[in-house]
């Protein structure tokens, strides 16, 4: 709530009706990445979630918005306001400030429909969300990994405005891609624009390599921080290197993230083709996950 709200419910006697924090959540990194002007910790570890007011809601409409990332960033300063840029939220929190402001606003239950793998079935199930998230404000955030050649990475987590960069760079890259497969143009023609777009997403993935490291250590002991250095190593190792490493990184950024929901296959999902246990993913696609 900002100060000249505050104001305003002084003044207003409808103001004792404005929202209250209807929640509190621990950020899985406890604010540890958080400039003084990105993140205002509180006492106690706990920060305050708003509900969504009706433009917070609205904006989750807004297409462009969505693409862009900016209707997220918009609805976390209004209901996060501890977060005071969530551009810069990392991606170890995304999933807990997402969630607790679907609780804040709809309440602790959100129901969901999934497919049975193997089968054509699908089943309604309840996920309770205060559950998740007493299980993310336990992770203990890891920024350092050892691959199988003896190489520590400290790893930097990405923030939102990176990911929603990346996200919206490959996803023009898919669309001109899809757009040629589709059109009139001869097989050369299609073929090299296919490998325009295959090197414009091997530039994207490899940037987001390097501005993953802080520093690498060498088996020998060798530290080293520079980014150039470290682009100048991750362009001219063994592929087998970097494949390690960036098996590393991929473990490092589920940190924080929501596990899949583990089910159990009834007899009649058995006998239909399904396995005895499964997982389901929980993703957040902000399009449909407020309702």
């Amino acid at each position: 709530m900002t100060e000249n709200t505050e104001n305003q419910t002084n003044t207003n006697p409808l103001g004792k009706y404005y929202r209250q924090p209807q929640i509190y959540v621990t950020l899985p990194t406890k604010g540890k990445y958080y400039p003084a002007d990105v993140y205002t910790p509180s006492e106690t570890g706990e920060i305050p979630v708003f509900p969504m007011t009706a433009m917070d809601e609205l904006a989750f409409k807004t297409p462009d918005s969505l693409i862009s990332g900016q209707s997220t960033v918009d609805v976390i300063k209004s209901c996060v306001p501890n977060l005071k840029n969530p551009w810069k939220m990392t991606n170890y929190d995304t999933d807990t400030i997402l969630l607790a402001i679907r609780v804040a606003t709809y309440g602790e239950v959100m129901p969901m429909t999934y497919s049975v793998p193997g089968t054509t079935m699908t089943v309604e199930h309840s996920v309770n969300l205060p559950a998740l998230l007493e299980g993310l404000a336990k992770v203990e955030i890891v920024d350092i990994a050892t691959t199988k050649s003896g190489f520590k990475i400290k790893v930097l987590p990405l923030d939102y405005q990176t990911l929603t960069k990346v996200q919206t760079a490959r996803f023009e890259q898919e669309k001109i891609y899809a757009t040629m497969r589709a059109s009139a143009l001869d097989e050369k023609a299609k073929a090299d624009q296919f490998a325009k777009s295959f090197k414009v997403l091997n530039t994207i993935n490899f940037e987001l390599l390097i501005d993953s490291i802080v520093e690498i250590t060498t088996p020998d002991g060798v530290t080293v921080g520079d980014k150039m250095q470290i682009q100048e190593f991750c362009k001219n190792c063994d592929t087998k290197i970097i494949n390690e490493i960036q098996d590393e990184l991929a473990k490092i950024r589920v940190q924080g993230q929501v596990p899949p929901l583990r089910m159990k296959a009834t007899e009649e999902h058995i006998k239909a083709g399904a396995p005895a246990s499964y997982e389901i993913p929980l993703t957040f696609d902000q399009s449909n996950f407020f309702g």
